[in-house]
């Protein structure tokens, strides 16, 4: 109903809290992290730290024995793991010899139960968006990625004006014709509830001068000016006259019931509204009007909680003992929620901040198949979910910035990025699961970009390329490159230490066409198998020293103080079916696309350059 009405609020205003006591406050701008969490790597588990290659070989009819302080320590849950040791193996899996020895009948592989540097933040990694409400699980976010203060808007200063010489307050002596002053109260706690602070004023009597003085003095002290009572066409009704007189009525009387006689107005350039003397109108338009306008300095709308029904996006793989609670991402495709399973790690509070939702697994479940129906409790409103654009496919840093800039363009919209890899994206666009789908698909036959695959895997549809931008990959090195790495033939050094990002990556695909390029073999890479799903946990393991190199993109080996050395530029676009392309919110993508606003802010990062970034070729 607000959107009738043409106010031009004042700048919101801020002020600097600590974390601790921001719960509930709405972010003024969006906040990255400091540190990584964790920031250093750390065990996993309750058992023995030990050095993999010592233990290759074990097994039932092998078992190895590995002694205290050289070939193993004992460690906890959240212990640092420092070199030599590389692995963890779980306490119920090792037999005790003595005091000094113990047996193992497993081998155990490299990086085996520990929680790697960054796993749940990484340094430089957007924890919380702008214009955001800051949750519980945002505290510990923020406060695990080293912020101890943040900017929050300022909660706007409502004042709450009860009028009528009728009207006692609740401790007076009660007479007939006298009405307890109750509205306020409620005003009072609505108010709280939705984030603002009240300010209420002793009831006035029906005095024309007086109600004008106080109406005066709150609009210079206050936000928001709410006067109760004295709104209808009564003898001693002065609002409307007093409002007119001091500024401007924009509306007296609005089309509902019960609060028809409602005024809407402006004094001192500040909202003042006149609001019904019956407790349900009263409500009713306090809800309607009062709340959304306090939405409006707040910059954000109350969450409501229900539960919804979504498909599954990609398998989850469920304890037969274990009630199981999942966050999800979820949006709207095409009329389907779609739900994408987020990081299930008991240590990685980040999947709380980003989750729409939680899906709640029965014990006695196996696992839940890709396409299934799951019910999902929601942490977001319905409202927010469905005018969400659903990303699905290649990470990148520059999604967190195109999302910061879609909202900041238009509030209604927001993007959510679930993060597969190109292939993920394609089988997702395929499947009608995601908006869009970044992708950086390397053809090795032609040596082009995406247009190949896309005919490949979605040759029977009708889909388009949003031209992105050009990004530079590479390895990325220790700081100062101590083990002397030239390119991508120094990999096959026994002491080199790899890691990779996953099969079906965009990533994984240049590096595999460039070693067979090069005629190298890929089983002789150390740490070939070990994975990552995003480029800033590759730059975060190389940073703390898990590896030696990594391919990822030069943005994040910037980020993390990392070398690097250019193995070729790619082209990061937009997969996206036809039918998407005329609806709003993907037109605003396509905008900021196009945006002087992204290209300066792009211009701070390394290593990404623009050629017709927005524009879309048919398929």
């Amino acid at each position: 109903m607000l959107e009738k009405f043409d106010f031009k609020l004042h700048k919101t205003k801020s002020e600097v809290l600590r974390v601790d006591d921001a719960l509930g406050r709405i972010t003024c701008k969006s906040v990255y992290a400091k540190i990584s969490s964790p920031y250093f790597n750390a065990s996993a588990m309750d058992g023995i730290a030990v050095i993999s290659k010592k233990t290759f070989g074990a097994d039932e009819r092998n078992p190895i024995i590995l002694k205290l302080n050289q070939d193993f320590i004992y460690v906890d849950t959240g212990d640092a793991i420092k070199n030599p040791f590389d692995s963890v193996i779980m306490i119920e899996d090792v037999i005790y010899v003595d005091k000094k020895q113990v047996q193992i009948n497993k081998a155990s592989s490299p990086w085996q139960h520990i929680r790697p540097i960054g796993e749940d933040i990484v340094a430089s990694e957007q924890i919380v968006p702008s214009h955001h409400k800051i949750s519980p699980f945002d505290i510990a976010s923020l406060l695990c990625g080293g912020i101890t203060e943040i900017e929050v808007i300022k909660k706007p200063l409502i004042a709450i004006l009860p009028t009528g010489t009728e009207i006692i307050e609740a401790e007076d002596k009660i007479e007939e014709g006298k009405i307890i002053d109750s509205n306020s109260r409620m005003f009072i706690a609505m108010t709280k509830k939705i984030g603002a602070k009240a300010n209420r004023y002793k009831p006035i009597i029906d005095d024309y001068e007086l109600i004008k003085e106080r109406i005066v003095d709150a609009t210079k002290d206050n936000d928001i000016v709410v006067v109760i009572a004295g709104t209808s066409a009564g003898r001693e009704d002065y609002i409307s006259s007093i409002i007119r007189e001091l500024g401007e009525v924009i509306v007296h009387g609005i089309a509902i019931k019960p609060g028809k006689p409602a005024i809407i107005g402006l004094v001192n350039n500040k909202p003042i509204i006149g609001v019904p003397g019956y407790p349900v109108s009263a409500y009713v338009v306090f809800k309607q009007i009062v709340e959304p306008l306090i939405a409006e300095y707040l910059r954000a709308k109350e969450p409501k909680k229900e539960i919804i029904k979504a498909i599954l996006y990609r398998r989850l793989v469920s304890s037969l003992k274990h009630l199981e609670f999942v966050r999800m991402k979820l949006g709207n495709v095409s009329g389907k929620l779609i739900a994408t399973p987020l990081n299930r790690g008991a240590g990685v509070t980040m999947s709380l901040v980003k989750a729409d939702g939680v899906a709640i697994i029965d014990k006695e479940t196996e696992g839940i198949e890709a396409g299934e129906i799951i019910k999902v409790e929601l942490l977001k409103d319905i409202d927010v979910i469905n005018n969400t654009i659903v990303s699905i496919g290649s990470h990148d840093v520059i999604m967190d910035l195109i999302g910061s800039l879609i909202i900041e363009k238009h509030k209604k919209y927001s993007l959510s990025s679930a993060h597969v890899g190109s292939l993920g994206g394609i089988m997702a666009t395929k499947r009608g699961e995601t908006h869009i789908a970044p992708i950086h698909l390397l053809d090795e036959k032609t040596g082009t970009y995406n247009t190949e695959h896309i005919k490949k895997y979605l040759k029977n549809q009708n889909i388009s390329l949003i031209k992105g931008v050009k990004r530079e990959q590479g390895l990325m090195l220790a700081k100062e490159n101590p083990k002397n790495i030239e390119g991508l033939n120094d990999l096959m050094n026994d002491d080199i230490m790899f890691v990779n990002r996953q099969k079906g990556s965009g990533t994984r695909i240049l590096l595999d066409y460039k070693i067979k390029e090069l005629g190298l073999d890929s089983t002789k890479i150390s740490g070939y198998e070990r994975e990552m799903t995003t480029h800033m946990m590759v730059a975060s393991a190389v940073s703390s020293g898990s590896a030696d190199a990594g391919l990822g993109i030069k943005s994040a080996a910037t980020a993390m103080g990392l070398e690097f050395i250019p193995v070729g530029e790619e082209e990061y676009d937009f997969a996206i079916n036809d039918k998407f392309l005329e609806e709003e919110r993907i037109k605003i993508f396509i905008d900021v696309l196009k945006s002087d606003a992204f290209a300066d802010e792009l211009k701070k990062l390394e290593g990404y350059r623009i050629e017709n970034a927005g524009s879309i070729s048919k398929l």
